[in-house]
């Protein structure tokens, strides 16, 4: 199947999910998600419409960022764990930051985005599952940590992210969910703020997210295919 088939199928499953959850479509934001890929891939998704790609590697993404910035429109949305040493990558190309879980990664962001003059919005990455191979803040440790961002005036907290639970129970993969739905909504309370933003769900939990509140569906199998990666 071409990327326009995939695209059309999965925008399918969205919308039935939404109207399962009683949600309108327009409250949740399909994230393709890219990486792997290479930029000629990324033109075919854009001629299908997408304006939205998703990164988890700063160095790939910076150098699709410079290959396509022929491309009206494009934002990037990096999705990684993100080492102090790459701020300056993301810092320069991307409009969205998904897994923000330190004030060590806050600050030299910020850092970056001010000699730049550009701000970022940012989602805190949290923890839900307790797997030992996921990042993420801990859920009681992520009040102090939205609180502590107002510190950082280039850094605009939007929301939470996080990756449920490896495991085909759908019944463990929604607890996850439904942590970070929660979650959000406590924040909300305490901080006043609006924290717009729930990104939860991939390819193979997508429609689960939509019924418990995802805004944003990191999707990438479903929509570019098997990833690329290269040899050795």
């Amino acid at each position: 199947m071409t990327i326009a088939e995939n695209l059309a199928a999965v925008e399918a499953r969205i919308a039935a999910a939404c109207a399962r959850a009683g949600r309108p479509r327009a409250d949740v934001r399909l994230l393709p998600v890219s990486k792997t890929h290479p930029a000629p891939v990324l033109r075919e998704a854009y001629a299908a419409g997408v304006r939205w790609f998703g990164e988890n590697k700063a160095q790939e993404a910076a150098a699709k960022a410079a290959e396509l910035a022929d491309l009206p429109d494009l934002r990037w949305s990096f999705i990684g764990h993100l080492q102090t040493n790459k701020a300056r990558d993301v810092a320069g190309f991307a409009t969205e930051f998904q897994a923000l879980d330190s004030l060590r990664i806050a600050e030299a962001l910020d850092r970056r985005l001010q000699a730049l003059g550009r701000g970022l919005d940012v989602l805190i990455e949290v923890d839900t599952s307790g797997e030992e191979s996921k990042f993420g803040v801990p859920p009681e440790e992520v009040p102090a940590l939205a609180r502590s961002l107002a510190a950082y005036p280039a850094l605009r907290l939007r929301g939470l992210m996080t990756v449920a639970a490896n495991t085909t129970d759908a019944a463990v993969v929604a607890a996850c969910f439904e942590r970070l739905a929660a979650l959000r909504a406590r924040l909300q309370d305490s901080l006043g703020v609006g924290l717009d933003e729930l990104s939860m769900g991939m390819s193979g939990d997508f429609e689960l997210a939509i019924e418990h509140g995802a805004t944003c569906i990191r999707v990438g199998t479903a929509v570019f295919g098997a990833r690329e990666y290269p040899p050795g």
